[in-house]
């Protein structure tokens, strides 16, 4: 697909739903179990701040604690859904540990309402937790497998998400402003259009850097970026235009 061109995914297909590796994974296992998995995620992983900022919105932990994640990692993994990990999801492609996950939707400050953009659908994961928040959430995914999957399993869970396929660098213009944007590859730099497309007084999180990269975020103040480093993080790198020609 050409850089920049976007095409929303069609209706989802009941076999795929069925086969995808993010639908299966909760069948025959005791959801109670998971939601203790996920409680005790929250408590010890996200919340508690040992070694690492904590995580203290809590609208972000208690969407946290409703999402799904072993909906959203391939069967054989579920187990290891709600440990404090990333974890491949096909691709060349990992979902982010449940930590970074919510630290990135803190820093976003997401409202009720609010319309937020996320570059890098992966999995759905990410998005379901935004969902969970506001009922605008748009998702851009390069990889067309990763990008019909997650879409399949999002639907099948009820999360309401627009999620397209294409170069997530162009954004998506005709849906902005958006009061959020989260980037979940790192990029070199913050893609202008995705300046562009933020409101004023919105956030855009993203990791910064190649070898050694650092989750920033930026508030557009009076048409400017004014910036904050948080963590060193370490991410699968954003591709397409970004690259530059």
């Amino acid at each position: 697909m050409s850089a920049g061109a976007l095409r929303v995914l069609g209706p989802t297909l009941a076999f795929a739903v069925a086969c995808g590796p993010g639908a299966p994974a909760g069948r025959g296992l005791d959801e109670r179990a998971h939601a203790a998995s996920r409680e005790r995620m929250v408590q010890e992983q996200i919340a508690a701040g040992a070694f690492r900022p904590p995580v203290t919105d809590p609208r972000v932990l208690d969407a946290m604690r409703r999402v799904p994640r072993h909906r959203f990692v391939p069967t054989g993994l579920a187990h290891l859904a709600y440990t404090d990990q990333p974890l491949p999801i096909g691709e060349g492609q990992t979902i982010s540990q449940p930590y970074i996950v919510a630290l990135m939707t803190e820093l976003a400050q997401v409202h009720s309402g609010d319309r937020v953009l996320e570059i890098g659908t992966g999995s759905g994961y990410q998005a379901a937790v935004l969902a969970s928040l506001t009922d605008e959430v748009y998702s851009i995914e390069i990889l067309e497998p990763l990008a019909r999957r997650a879409d399949e399993t999002l639907q099948a869970l009820g999360f309401a998400v627009h999620v397209r396929v294409g170069d997530g660098f162009f954004g998506w213009p005709e849906a902005a402003p958006f009061d959020a944007i989260l980037v979940t590859a790192a990029a070199p730099h913050v893609p202008q259009p995705l300046i562009d497309q933020l409101a004023e007084g919105g956030h855009i999180v993203i990791p910064l850097g190649e070898a050694a990269q650092e989750l920033a975020v930026f508030r557009k103040a009076e048409g400017r970026l004014v910036e904050e480093r948080v963590i060193p993080v370490r991410f699968v790198p954003m591709t397409g235009a970004v690259d530059g020609p």
